[in-house]
């Protein structure tokens, strides 16, 4: 293993030398800095990456990018119905409304804590392991992001072989003209909430030395009983100026929270009471530790390196009972899961431009190297109702003990080619290797009706797939003119399968142990506005293709028993079809464009999409729609704006799909069966006065009984119910 890894490393390096040599020798090209491509919308509208951002190429891609500080949003909750609004195809899961965890998926892929997206904190990976479990139990905090990116399918090639894409939460940088700001952000809400934000941000040593730093603490009771939940959030990120050309960032995350699962619900359970709750058992602890060092040195005036070496050290605690919501809980012991994330993973990536002819280009190359290790367990624990996540037998857990070992090496380029002043063309590959192991064993353990163990067999397992594979990809831009840009992309996609997945027992899910790789592409055509001062629109056709695509079926035990569970393999191949729109209008801008103390604009946010199965020979899911893909997908929001006051409004509704590949409407335990078309309605409201701000929030509007998931274990088994109406105030003060 030593030796691919060295084989890379020096490959890649052999790859950048040259190039930093050629750059050396360019100081006197007059080359473009791509200013010229700069396609971003007014600051109270959508944004979009430019062509080169950072050391990062978007050009011909479908791009997305959320400022935060321009959103009048409840952020204390990280509200992702609200923050994500403007962002079109998104499918979201709310599954609690402390904004703990954030689950999003987009293009009909399921929103599981947001798993199909490679998911990163300025740059870098933040989920538990990129590979062997690519979930992620952290969520920065919105209110102290300055922006959040969205790139689809397209950003296979650089940030790794995802079919949703990237999501990059970018936090506000250190700096400022000052040696101390200080931002104190107080909310209290709905039941119980209190969340204290403060941060600190500066520069000294004459801008030589910047620094950014907060604290979160947000605790509640949560809208149904047995909710409550107490989380802790700390951040510190200082930038060291070397030389002008050369700088050094160290930045390190600190998250925990504890939070209480009221647990899932049957259909005629949620239709009775979506509040109530019949497990009050249940907990959950995530403990998160991110470190990242980064070097960035100017070679010249047309090449760039950057270098970020990054370290995960995380715990995922799941402790109660994962029995279905339509079985009384007698007290007996819990089922204990313990996650354990030891993730170190680096990445260099070098910019350099250059011209031939005529013509000025842009190239990328990188290499990345990455190894992730999960020990996973699970065992009983005591017959308690409070949080002892601890197992009643540690040396011998009654269920599975697995360590699974990931290593990842890969090298990518791409490169802007200047066909002409108005089309782009921006071709690029990706050499990946792939090496997921699992060392344990499991226990097949059978038991009378009174719940005595009638046998146990332990069975000791070893894992190891190996796979090395070359993705290819390619956008194109065509402006014709400075109004407007067209735009196309075709990249290939691959997702590898999680071992973490294959021993964990639960009643309501079964795993196929000979489950396979998913491989595919996705393709774009989109049309956007480029430097429209009044209207901001960006639509775009997709086509998502897989092969072997990994899924959920339903399906029964056998006589006497026929409990229904979900089987997780690859169920066939499938295909998704769609179109994403978004139109922003500023009204007030077109009617009174020398008027700057009022501000008017409304948005439209439509997705289509049909997601199906097809090559199967099995006739309960041929041409069914794939589970957690919403045919439809509709928002729309007005904002308003008087000098210092700001209100906005906003309405979402998405229509009823499923849960499972045979598109099952209801079923006994609640953990299969449809999710029914909802819509919610939020209203927001913020007022601004010398250094003080005071936001009020109104979430659920008309207090819509819905919810938006279904799940197989954690947090239910069962339907969870999303929250109802919730009201929240908040102060903001600038020193």
């Amino acid at each position: 293993m030593m030796t691919n890894k060295n084989t890379l490393i020096a490959a890649g390096w052999l790859l950048l030398l040259p190039l930093a040599a050629a750059a050396q020798q360019t100081d006197s090209l007059a080359t473009q800095q791509l200013k010229s491509v700069d396609i971003k919308a007014a600051q109270d509208g959508l944004q979009r990456l430019r062509a080169v951002e950072g050391l990062a190429i978007y050009e011909g891609k479908k791009s997305e990018v959320v400022q935060v500080s321009a959103l009048t949003a409840n952020l204390a909750t990280n509200n992702a119905r609200q923050v994500f609004a403007k962002v079109a195809g998104l499918n979201i899961w709310e599954s609690d409304g402390a904004g703990l965890q954030l689950g999003v998926g987009g293009r009909g892929l399921s929103p599981n804590r947001t798993s199909n997206f490679n998911t990163r904190q300025n740059g870098y990976d933040i989920s538990a392991d990129a590979l062997g479990y690519p979930e992620s139990y952290y969520t920065p905090p919105a209110e102290a992001l300055e922006r959040i990116e969205v790139v689809r399918g397209a950003a296979s090639l650089q940030y790794g072989t995802q079919f949703g894409g990237l999501l990059n939460f970018i936090i506000r940088q250190p700096g400022g003209d000052r040696p101390v700001a200080y931002v104190g952000r107080q909310t209290v809400g709905s039941f119980g909430l209190f969340s204290s934000f403060n941060s600190l941000r500066g520069s000294v040593n004459d801008g030589k030395l910047e620094y950014h730093t907060f604290f979160q603490r947000k605790q509640g009771n949560g809208w149904r009983t047995n909710g409550g939940f107490e989380l802790n959030n700390g951040y510190a990120d200082v930038h060291y100026h070397i030389t002008p050309r050369l700088s050094l960032d160290v930045e390190y995350t600190g998250m925990n929270y504890q939070a209480q699962q009221p647990g899932g619900l049957t259909d005629a359970l949620f239709e009775q009471d979506p509040r109530r709750s019949y497990r009050d058992r249940n907990w959950f602890r995530v403990e998160w530790n991110l470190a990242m060092v980064g070097l960035e040195y100017e070679i010249s005036d047309f090449t760039k390196i950057n270098i970020r070496n990054f370290a995960l050290r995380a715990k995922r605690l799941a402790l109660g009972n994962l029995s279905p919501a339509n079985n009384i809980d007698f007290g007996q012991n819990r089922d204990f899961i313990n996650g354990q994330f030891v993730n170190n993973g680096s990445e260099i990536r070098l910019l350099h431009r250059y011209r031939t002819g005529e013509r000025d280009h842009t190239l990328l190359a990188g290499v990345r190297a990455y190894k992730g290790t999960t020990v996973a367990r699970q065992g009983e624990a005591n017959n308690g109702t409070g949080p002892d996540f601890y197992f009643l037998n540690p040396e011998n857990v009654e269920k599975s003990d697995y360590t699974f070992p990931n290593y990842n090496y890969a090298a990518f380029v791409e490169n802007i080619f200047f066909i002409s002043p108005r089309l782009t063309i921006t071709p690029g590959l990706r050499w990946e290797y792939i090496d997921t192991k699992a060392s344990g064993y499991y226990k097949q353990r059978v038991f009378d009706f009174a719940g005595n163990l009638i046998s146990e067999t332990r069975q000791e397992e070893t894992l190891d797939r190996q796979r090395a594979f070359l993705l290819f990809g390619t956008g194109v831009s065509w402006k014709p003119n400075a109004g407007y840009e067209w735009y196309a992309n075709f990249s290939q996609n691959y997702r590898a399968i999680n071992f973490t997945d294959l021993r964990i027992d639960n009643p309501n899910g079964r795993v196929d142990p000979d489950i396979r790789d998913e491989r595919g592409y996705t393709a774009d055509l989109g049309f956007r506005t480029r430097r429209n001062r009044w209207l901001n629109a960006d639509i775009t056709a997709f086509y998502m293709a897989y092969s072997d695509r990994i899924g959920l079926l339903l399906r029964a035990d056998q006589p006497p028993l026929y409990n229904d569970y979900r089987l997780r393999t690859n169920i066939a191949d499938s295909r998704n079809i769609g179109i994403e729109s978004f139109v922003e209008a500023h009204i007030w801008k077109k009617l009174a464009p020398r008027d700057s103390l009022n501000r008017l604009s409304v948005f439209v946010n439509l997705a289509l999409v049909d997601a199906r199965y097809i090559n199967t020979d099995d006739n309960s899911i041929r041409n069914k729609r794939v589970e957690q893909a919403p045919p439809v997908l509709f928002r729309t929001g007005l904002t308003y704006g008087r000098g210092a006051f700001r209100a906005s409004f906003n309405y979402a509704w998405t229509a009823r799909h499923f849960t499972d590949a045979t598109n099952a409407v209801r079923t006994a335990s609640g953990v299969n069966g449809q999710i029914p078309a909802y819509a919610v309605a939020d209203f927001g409201a913020a007022w601004c006065w010398k250094r003080f701000t005071l936001e009020a929030n109104c979430n659920n509007l008309f207090n819509t009984m819905y919810f938006t998931r279904r799940a197989e274990a954690y947090p239910g088994p069962g339907i969870i119910p999303a929250d109802g109406r919730s009201v929240s105030v908040t102060l903001e003060v600038r020193l």
